[in-house]
């Protein structure tokens, strides 16, 4: 990188920002990532990418890096009310794009990623934190590692550091956050004697809670669990509280048995849902992936940092201008997490809010759902060209056959 000047500075070396990086250096732009850790460590995130976001990682031509780092195409999706099992689909028969939910180790994934932006043609810089950036018409970042501090110029900088980006503090984007409503606890489990062929969804929704299991392969799992805020006074978090997650999954749904000679392989952590930036780009900077946006729970995570990072690339390659480029992919953005977001709500409220008139909810519309599945939601296949306009929110509460006292109340 010459004169400290580049094209695109990258903050964060993550899934968006590795694949980003790799897909603009290969049509001759020059980048320069700048990622803060020299290592990956396991930390609680997703792992399971929805089959529509499969489709993304095709479109930029990851899919293959991603098996070379060790991901399984995982072909059944299997529901459960409590212990009961409910459905099961088989994701590759059924979905637009005939993809299963594609399952990773995230360091694993993270270092292949890096390393074919590298190969590529970008400048990637580990052990190097961003610690400002100057919007305007050719930003700076200021970097600091353990040598010194440089400034560096570009045309655009991209924010891919994640739910507690520094990109998006310091170039004064304002966050948007949901009332607290659902908090996600997840952790590493080996030895868990879980099938291995499908992701198992646990609902229990009279005590507002869920628990999955995405397998990783060689008896390797994550599992989450999602509770409403109501219903618990704290996060499950800390390795002390290993008994309590295994308790709150198996309260859930989940056999016990199939923890019996499971290990914990990292940490247990858990996270808030949804908050957003509105238009995530101004003034040079734009923002992608949990930096721009995260959904509530947090399903679509990883699909959705693939559609920014797809979307961004086009509306760059389109075009010179690139002020104009980064309005139009924010502009796609706001629409494509608006319709993420609207479904998401319809889901938390019928399968995690408690009470006697969420009770009065459910009786009215699952019998309905039961009978016509296509009254739901596809977020598995269609992510967010699923219908969502106030048709399918009525089709889904079976608004359309029945009274909706029981939907309007407070």
């Amino acid at each position: 990188m010459a004169n400290g000047n580049c094209d695109v500075v990258i903050v964060g070396g993550g899934l968006g920002g590795a694949a980003l990086g790799r897909a603009l250096a290969i049509h001759g732009i020059r980048v320069l990532i700048v990622e803060r850790e020299t290592s990956f460590k396991d930390r609680v995130r997703g792992e399971g990418m929805l089959p529509w976001g499969v489709v993304e990682a095709r479109a930029l031509c990851i899919d293959g890096l991603l098996f070379e780092s060790g991901a399984r195409e995982i072909r059944w999706w299997k529901r459960y009310l409590g212990s009961v099992a409910r459905d099961g689909r088989d994701l590759m028969a059924t979905t637009p794009g005939r993809c299963g939910c594609l399952n990773f180790y995230h360091p694993s994934m993270q270092s292949t990623l890096l390393d074919a932006a590298e190969a590529a043609g970008a400048e990637v810089r580990r052990g190097t934190a961003v610690v400002a950036v100057e919007p305007g018409n050719a930003p700076i970042v200021t970097l600091r590692s353990d040598k010194r501090d440089e400034r560096v110029s570009a045309r655009l900088v991209v924010g891919a550091d994640g739910r507690r980006s520094i990109v998006r503090s310091v170039a004064g984007f304002v966050s948007n956050q949901d009332p607290a409503r659902l908090v996600i606890a997840g952790v590493l489990h080996e030895g868990l004697a879980a099938p291995d062929d499908a992701v198992q969804y646990f609902q229990n929704p009279p005590l507002g809670q869920g628990a999955l299991l995405f397998p990783l392969g060689k008896q390797r799992f994550r599992s989450y669990f999602v509770s409403s805020t109501s219903q618990r006074a704290r996060p499950i978090s800390g390795s002390q509280h290993v008994g309590v997650f295994i308790d709150a999954c198996v309260e859930t749904g989940m056999p016990r048995d199939w923890y019996a000679g499971a290990s914990v392989a990292g940490p247990l952590a858990a996270f808030p849902g949804a908050s957003w930036v509105d238009h995530p780009y101004r003034e040079g900077v734009v923002l992608v992936g949990d930096a721009a946006a995260t959904s509530d729970p947090s399903w679509c995570g990883l699909a959705l940092t693939l559609r920014d990072v797809r979307v961004l690339r086009d509306c760059l390659l389109a075009t010179d201008d690139w002020h104009a480029a980064a309005h139009a992919y924010a502009q796609q953005h706001d629409k494509y997490y608006g319709a993420l977001h609207r479904v998401e709500d319809w889901l938390t409220r019928l399968m995690y809010e408690t009470g006697p008139i969420a009770d009065e909810r459910r009786a009215h519309a699952m019998p309905h759902l039961a009978k016509e599945p296509s009254r739901a939601p596809d977020l598995q296949g269609l992510g967010p060209e699923t219908p969502s306009d106030d048709e399918a929110r009525r089709r889904f509460f079976a608004e359309d056959v029945g009274s909706t006292a029981i939907l309007t109340r407070p």
